[in-house]
This record gives C-alpha cells, structure tokens and sequence, in this order.
C-alpha cells in the first residue's frame, strides 16, 4: 500500500515538472512563451501574458475593488503563487490603453492612480469572463504546482557555503534526472519511486 502510494506522488512530482504529457497542454490561449507547460511543453519560458491577455485579467482584478497599480501586480503574484509577477513597465501601459478605451477609468489618490472598472469594461469582462477566470486559474494552478516542486527539492540551510554548493547542485541534479524521465513507463517511475524512497530512508538513517 505505501508502496503504491508512493508511486502516485512520484507520478505528481514528475507531472509537476513536465513529467507527464497530458492532452492539449497546459494553458491554451496564452500568449508565446507562457503557459506551455506541465502536459504540454514543460515549465514556461517566458512566464508572460500577450497584452490582450494581461488587459483582460486586469479588468477581472478591477471587477473586485478598484486598486493601484502595483496592489494590481501583487494581487497577480499572489493568485499565482509567487508564479507570475509582471513589471510596472507592463501593468502600466495596459491600464492607461484600458483608460483610453473607456474599459478603466483612472482618478488621482493623493500621488497615486486609482484605477476602477467602468460599465463599458464589466460588459467587455462579462462578454470574456469564460477566457479570464481561464487565464486566472490557470495561473493560480501553475504557482502551485511551482510552489509543490519547491517544496519537494527545498532542503536545510547549511552555513558552509561549500556545503550548500554541494548541496544546491545535487538538488539541480536530481532535478534534471527526473526530469529527463518524463513520459516514462510505469515501470521505471516505479524504479525511480524506489531509488528515491532508499535516498529518503538513507537520509534519515532508517531503514527502507
């Protein structure tokens, strides 16, 4: 039985890092560079959203409470675990192109911007809201998957820099190991379940 489930979350730790093709990707309709990943092409490499995209989630913030602009990118980095976190110089230029379409109107709060949603913005949501809680949940289901493989190859701090070099790149390496199984029969997921279960038992000096 352990055995077994030990299998499973060997499966969901290599799913997590592109372990697992699954059907269509994970993340149609982002924009180039994001959202290829866990069944589809791996972790992203750009990590962004097309303009369109990025307008479109903002408007779904702004439907909420209206917000600054950088409380509008920390609600971002926080609905996606820590995964995606846009820049000023890309949060900004889409809310005033949604200011000058009549999506967001922008009053002055002291030294900052207020943006809040206007009716045109909520029809335009409304007319895309199927798309955006897409885009949101997608989000939000990538930083945690991110934050299980953090948490799956976080280890102790060790104070020897020497040591935690060591240490870092034998993670990397396991890392890579297992993510150069991805796709693999079970089978071998079974084998690596129990190579990685000896490694466990050996650390903790117990036997398996």
């Amino acid at each position: 039985m352990n055995d077994h489930k030990h299998t499973r979350r060997m499966h969901h730790i290599l799913h997590a890092i592109g372990g697992h093709r699954g059907r269509g990707g994970f993340g149609r309709g982002f924009g180039p560079g994001f959202g290829r990943g866990f069944g589809g092409g791996d972790i992203p490499k750009g990590r962004k959203l097309s303009s369109e995209e990025l307008q479109l989630v903002l408007l779904a913030l702004l439907a909420e409470r209206p917000a600054h602009g950088y409380e509008l990118i920390r609600l971002l980095e926080e609905k996606s675990g820590g995964f995606y976190t846009p820049s000023p110089g890309m949060v900004y230029p889409a809310l005033t192109y949604l200011d000058e379409i009549g999506h967001a109107a922008v009053s002055q709060e002291g030294n900052r911007k207020l943006y809040s949603l206007t009716d045109d913005g909520r029809i335009y949501l409304e007319e895309n809201k199927d798309r955006a809680d897409q885009i949101l949940e997608t989000l939000a289901r990538i930083g945690s998957r991110m934050a299980e493989v953090r948490e799956a190859f976080s280890g102790v701090d060790a104070p020897d820099p020497k040591t935690a070099d060591a240490f870092h790149k034998a993670r990397v390496e396991l890392k890579q190991a297992l993510h150069s199984k991805r796709g693999c029969p079970p089978e071998e997921v079974q084998r690596i379940a129990d190579i990685l279960k000896k490694a466990a038992a050996d650390i903790l000096d117990k036997p398996v």
